[in-house]
C-alpha cells in the first residue's frame, strides 16, 4: 500500500479484493488502519495487532519472562500472530503454520509474510491429522481453528487436546480462542472448559480478551 492509502485507511476501509475456496464460499481481504484484515460472512480472521484476543494474551501472559524459540498455530488466517509478535513485541520466533485452506495460505503470503523476517513453514493440511502425526514439541501453541464463526467439532474433544498436549514443551504454553461474546457463546465454552478442557489441562484456565475466551493449559 502507498503512505496515502494507508493514511486513509484510517478513514475508510478499503476493499482489497473477495475470493473463494473449497472451504469458503467467500475470503474478503480489507485494508483497514493501515492493516490488512481477512474475514468471512461472520468473521474476522485475521486483521494484524488489531486481531485483540491474541494480542492481549500475549501481553498477559508475559513473553519476556519466557524462553521461546518454536511457535505452532493450527489455523494460519493471513498471519496475525507471527505479525504482532515480531513487530509490535519485537520477538523473532520460528513459526510452524498449520492451514487447511490453500487460498488463505496464498493470501497469507500475497499481503502479510513477506514482510516478516521471521522464519515460517506453512504446511496445508488438516490441523487434526497435523496434531496425530507431529513428533515436535513447542514453547507456544495457538489453536485457532475457525470455519466462519464455528469451532469444528474435532477440534473441541478431548482426543484432538490430547494430541496437542503433547505438543506442547515442558515449561510451553497453550493458547486456545474461543468465542464469548454472547450468552449463547459463553455457556458453549464453559461447558468445553468443563467436559473436554479441563480433563486433559488440570490446571487449565481462560483469559477474557475483547469478547473471546483464550484458554490455557496453565
Amino acid at each position: 500500500m502507498k503512505k496515502w492509502q494507508k493514511k486513509l485507511s484510517y478513514i475508510f476501509e478499503h476493499h482489497v479484493e473477495t475470493t473463494s475456496s473449497e472451504y469458503h464460499e467467500a475470503l474478503h481481504v480489507s485494508y483497514s488502519q493501515g492493516r490488512y484484515q481477512l474475514s468471512t460472512e461472520n468473521a474476522i480472521y485475521s486483521f494484524g495487532d488489531l486481531y485483540t484476543n491474541y494480542f492481549q494474551a500475549f501481553e498477559q501472559i508475559n513473553l519476556d519472562n519466557r524462553k521461546v524459540e518454536k511457535v505452532l498455530i493450527l489455523g494460519f488466517g493471513l498471519g496475525s500472530i507471527p505479525m504482532m509478535l515480531e513487530q509490535f513485541f519485537g520477538k523473532k520466533y520460528h513459526y510452524t503454520a498449520v492451514e487447511i485452506d490453500e487460498e488463505i495460505l496464498y493470501l497469507a503470503h500475497k499481503y502479510v509474510t513477506h514482510e516478516l523476517t521471521s522464519p515460517i513453514e506453512t504446511i496445508c493440511t488438516d490441523a487434526a491429522f497435523f496434531v496425530q502425526q507431529c513428533d515436535e514439541v513447542f514453547d507456544i501453541v495457538c489453536v485457532d481453528l475457525f470455519l466462519d464463526d464455528i469451532i469444528p467439532d474435532t477440534f473441541q474433544k478431548q482426543d484432538f487436546l490430547l494430541n496437542v498436549k503433547k505438543l506442547i514443551a515442558p515449561k510451553g504454553i497453550l493458547l486456545y480462542n474461543r468465542l464469548a461474546l454472547t450468552k449463547d457463546d459463553k455457556a458453549k465454552s464453559e461447558a468445553f472448559m468443563k467436559n473436554e478442557f479441563l480433563p486433559v489441562f488440570p490446571k487449565g484456565r481462560y483469559l477474557d480478551v475483547d469478547g473471546n475466551w483464550m484458554f490455557l493449559n496453565e
